[in-house]
């Protein structure tokens, strides 16, 4: 018997607890889950002393660092590509007030892979003759019992909850994602709950599948739920609107235009 996932957004952002680890799904400044960041900002109990796992992250994930939610972030990217710089975000690891623990696709490619293998970590040579192991001591260096060879061993790298924002998803989970997957796929592997929100959903999707339902915690509706970033072809990135944040949080007023945003 198909399993009905279809939940509210409201439901779905109680899932997320202080501590854990969170990964938001979608590249830079497309097809992000901002209508999930919206209803977790919406909690009166917002969940604080996360951990950011994103391979890149931008605007929907500086809301979370300017709201106080995030303790650390692990990304190779935090910015709004041709916009600029992540306000929030670089304020506050500029001071201190989030711990940056420093990534690249490699070490996060490996973490994520030693994870998926459920094992401790995974060999590469990246990192090797870099400065990197400098600023991250818990990546050890290991002789491959094969070769004779030093390579680098990283440390697995586990989620709690990974949200996925997508083109379509059925009430059982399956979801499409269109052509720009980034690293959704493995993050709906990785992560212990699940959950896709999505533009339209349909009673049965049965083609083109980037999802398969039974990696599906749960399923949200949410029409435009990654405005003001873009999910093509529905609708492009909203610049005037990343312009207006921008604005905002260099004037001081962070805090009103989160109000303005939970409004929406």
């Amino acid at each position: 018997m198909a399993v009905d996932r279809l939940v509210s957004l409201a439901e779905a952002a109680q899932t997320v607890h202080d501590g854990q680890t969170l990964a938001l799904g979608g590249m830079t400044l497309y097809r992000r889950p901002v209508a999930f960041v919206r209803a977790l900002l919406r909690r009166p109990d917002r969940p604080v002393g996360l951990t950011l796992l994103n391979f890149t992250a931008g605007y929907e994930s500086d809301l979370l660092v300017g709201a106080g939610c995030i303790a650390r972030t692990r990304t190779c990217y935090f910015g709004l590509e041709a916009f600029g710089l992540a306000p929030m975000f670089t304020e506050a690891a500029t001071r201190g007030q989030v711990a940056v623990i420093e990534e690249t696709e490699a070490s996060l490619a490996m973490g994520i892979r030693a994870a998926l293998s459920a094992v401790g970590f995974m060999p590469s040579r990246a990192w090797i003759g870099t400065d990197l192991p400098r600023l991250r001591p818990d990546v050890k260096t290991i002789i491959d019992p094969y070769s004779g060879e030093e390579l680098m061993a990283f440390p697995a790298i586990p989620c709690d909850v990974a949200v996925i924002h997508a083109l379509v998803a059925d009430r059982q989970g399956n979801a499409r994602l269109n052509r720009n997957l980034a690293i959704d796929c493995e993050l709906a592997y990785l992560a212990g709950t699940v959950i896709v929100t999505a533009e339209e959903v349909v009673d049965r999707l049965t083609e083109d599948v980037d999802i398969a339902a039974p990696l599906t915690t749960m399923v949200a509706h949410a029409p435009r739920g990654a405005w003001p970033t873009s999910c093509h072809p529905l609708y492009p990135v909203a610049g005037g609107e990343l312009l207006r944040y921008i604005d905002a949080c260099a004037s001081g007023e962070f805090d009103r235009y989160v109000q303005d945003f939970l409004k929406e």
